[in-house]
C-alpha cells in the first residue's frame, strides 16, 4: 500500500494473514485507490465482510466494518442500507461465502436493485477452511474434495446478477488493476445493486492442486486468458472457451429499493389520514 492509503488501514492488525502469491492483497488497493479518488467520507462509508480469506480484509480497515456469519454479509448490509440509506455501503466477499451459503441473500439484494456495492473476490476455491470447491469452481477443476475434478458446472456470478436484477456489474482480474479499480469506483457511484467481480489467484488452495504454478504464474495466466468484453462480441462461443471476459459488463438504470421503500411509507401515511413520517435516515 501507498502512504496515501494508510490511513484507511488499521496498520496494528498487520501482518495480514494472506498466503505468498494471493491476489487479495492487489484487490484490497484497488478498492481503497477507488474510495480514496471518490473522496468518500470514513466516518460515513460502511464495508461489511463474510467468512472466508477475502472477508478477512474487513480486519485491516479503518472504516464503520462488520465481519459477519458465513454467507450472512449481504443479509446485514440490506439491514444497514435500509436503516441508514445515505450511507456507502460496501460488501466484501468471497466465491464461496457469496455463492453457496450465501446464494439466496445475493440473488434477492440484486432483484431488489438495493444500493450496494458488492466485491466479490473470485479464487474458484474455498482457501481458508482447506480448499474445498465452490460454485465457481471451475469443471475438471480439482480440490480437497474432488480429488479426480469437478463434474458439477460453475456458475458465471456475474451473469447470475445482471438476469436477477442487479443495475451495474463488471469484472477484471488482479491483473488488470486499472480496469478494476474503475469498475469498482463506478459501482460505488451506482444507484443500485452493483457486482464487481475480481478475479484473484490463489496459489495455495487452487493452483497448487491444478499445476498452474504460483501467484506470479497465475497473474500471467490472467492476462493471457483476459479478453475484453468489446471485442468478446466480436469473437464466436468457441474463441470464448476458457477465457475471462472482462469490462463492464451491464449497466441499466432501475429504481433502487431504499428510495421505493421510503415512497411506500410516505403513500401509506397518507392514506392512513395523514400524519408525519420520520425518515429512517440518521445526522
Amino acid at each position: 500500500m501507498t502512504r496515501e492509503l494508510d490511513s484507511y488501514l488499521r496498520v496494528d492488525k498487520f501482518p495480514h494473514m494472506w498466503c505468498p502469491g494471493c491476489g487479495n492483497g492487489i484487490v484490497l488497493r484497488c478498492l481503497l485507490q477507488a474510495i480514496n479518488e471518490l473522496e468518500l467520507d470514513q466516518d460515513r462509508t460502511v464495508i461489511v465482510g463474510g467468512i472466508g480469506c477475502s472477508s478477512r480484509a474487513v480486519g485491516y480497515l479503518d472504516f464503520n466494518t462488520l465481519h459477519t456469519t458465513h454467507g450472512r454479509a449481504l443479509a446485514y448490509a440490506t439491514g444497514i442500507k435500509l436503516a441508514r440509506p445515505e450511507l456507502n455501503v460496501i460488501v466484501i466477499t468471497g466465491d464461496g461465502d457469496a455463492t453457496a451459503i450465501g446464494g439466496n441473500h445475493f440473488i434477492h439484494a440484486a432483484r431488489r436493485n438495493i444500493d450496494l456495492t458488492v466485491l466479490l473476490f473470485n479464487n474458484n476455491i474455498y482457501g481458508m477452511t482447506g480448499g474445498q470447491y465452490s460454485p465457481l469452481t471451475p469443471a475438471n477443476s480439482k480440490a480437497t474434495t474432488a480429488p479426480h475434478g469437478t463434474i458439477e458446472p460453475n456458475f458465471d456470478i456475474s451473469e447470475l446478477a445482471r438476469s436477477a436484477g442487479a443495475s451495474y456489474v463488471g469484472r477484471s482480474t488482479t491483473y488488470h488493476t486499472s480496469l478494476l479499480k474503475g469498475l469498482v469506483k463506478n459501482g460505488i457511484e451506482n444507484k443500485g445493486f452493483s457486482l464487481i467481480e475480481a478475479v484473484a489467484a490463489c496459489p495455495t488452495a487452487y493452483g497448487r492442486r491444478n499445476k498452474m504454478k504460483g501467484g506470479a504464474e497465475m497473474i500471467l495466466r490472467q492476462k493471457e486468458n483476459a479478453v475484453n468484453i468489446k471485442k468478446a462480441l466480436q469473437m464466436a462461443p468457441e474463441e470464448l472457451e476458457g477465457k475471462i471476459i472482462i469490462g463492464e459488463l451491464h449497466k441499466q438504470e432501475a429504481p433502487e429499493y431504499t428510495a421505493m421503500y421510503d415512497n411506500l411509507i410516505a403513500r401509506v401515511m397518507q392514506q392512513a389520514g395523514g400524519g408525519s413520517v420520520t425518515p429512517l435516515k440518521g445526522n
